[in-house]
């Protein structure tokens, strides 16, 4: 049933992961708690690829709990629509950091912007393509000559559903994209598109709110990539390095708060999150999240990078055809500002 379907994607994932991760990271980041805050050394802009929601609670506490402030940094939030706006949003410097997906990134790359990556926020790929079971859909290929939605079209949803396509031999051409906004199964319930490109947090949400029975298929069992990354400017690394590397520290220990905290966490995203009316939801996506954000690689640190899924992710991309150029990932990526680095 539905229920049991919720159950298991929010309970077991979450549940086996965060028993998986220890005490340590319980105790790891409370200490910027007790501290007066540090004199502000400066500011980052973080461009999001979304609004205020729920799953980023751990920054969106940053006024309740002023983790990144403890570190002597001001932490500004710009939002966005999907990963790409992120970068653009970074490029155009708008922001010194963007929040976006692999895809975004490697694209960006591809394009020869000089980006580099410093911290994987959610090493576990969240993606995925749900369908209603009336509709049939098991396997990508069943997919062909359907009309499916995406979050945006410079999306992680969009890039990822391009990804479990190439598993099938389609092309983007081989479906037709409809946008249809964020966490938003409406159109699928009316039958607008016969499957949408999602992320676990929004079928939680859809699940919560009666989609119904579903199809489910997991971006992670074709590509399992890490889902979101902070990105800089190889200049901003340069010029502002003692700063990003404070930063990090800073959303290192509210992603630590939030992992030991989640019921905390989802009270008080009914206060920060423009998604956050209903607890008993916010407490789902934030449980999600939590299990996302687990190291790839056992008895690493959070933030952390699996280099080499990473580099299966590029090269992927360019087996497909969505980037044209070899992207050497040990290149494009700098583990040094990483908190225990």
């Amino acid at each position: 049933s539905t229920d049991m379907h919720k159950e298991n994607i929010v309970s077991t994932l979450s549940r086996r992961s965060l028993l998986g991760a220890g005490a340590g990271i319980t105790g790891l980041a409370l200490a910027g708690m007790s501290h007066a805050a540090a004199p502000v050394q400066g500011k980052i802009r973080l461009a999001g690829w979304s609004k205020p929601i729920s799953e980023i609670t751990n920054s969106l506490a940053e006024p309740d709990k002023g983790f990144v402030k403890a570190q002597g940094v001001e932490l500004a939030y710009l939002p966005g629509a999907g990963g790409g706006d992120a970068i653009r949003n970074m490029l155009s410097g708008q922001a010194d950091v963007a929040f976006t997906d692999p895809g975004s990134f490697f694209m960006a790359l591809d394009k020869g912007e000089k980006l580099v990556a410093i911290y994987d926020i959610y090493p576990q790929n969240v993606f995925n393509v749900v369908s209603l079971k009336s509709a049939g859909i098991h396997k990508p290929a069943d997919l062909k000559g359907k009309k499916i939605g995406v979050y945006s079209l410079s999306s992680g949803t969009r890039q990822n559903l391009l990804v479990m396509l190439h598993q099938a031999g389609l092309k983007e051409s081989d479906v037709t994209i409809v946008v249809t906004g964020l966490l938003n199964f409406a159109p699928l319930m009316q039958g607008q598109v016969d499957a949408t490109a999602a992320t676990d947090t929004g079928l939680a949400v859809g699940l919560r709110k009666g989609i119904g029975e579903v199809n489910i298929m997991q971006v992670r069992d074709y590509l399992n990539i890490s889902s979101d990354m902070f990105v800089v400017r190889e200049d901003t690394l340069r010029e502002k390095k003692d700063l990003l590397k404070a930063f990090l520290k800073g959303y290192r220990d509210s992603a630590a708060w939030m992992m030991a905290n989640a019921e905390e966490a989802a009270t008080l995203a009914g206060q920060r999150a423009i998604d956050g009316t209903q607890r008993d939801i916010n407490l789902d996506v934030i449980r999600l999240r939590n299990a996302s954000s687990m190291p790839a690689v056992q008895g690493k640190g959070l933030g952390s990078f699996d280099l080499a899924a990473l580099q299966k992710g590029a090269d992927t991309y360019r087996a497909l055809g969505m980037v044209q150029r070899q992207i050497k990932v040990t290149d494009v990526v700098d583990t040094s500002l990483l908190p225990g680095a």
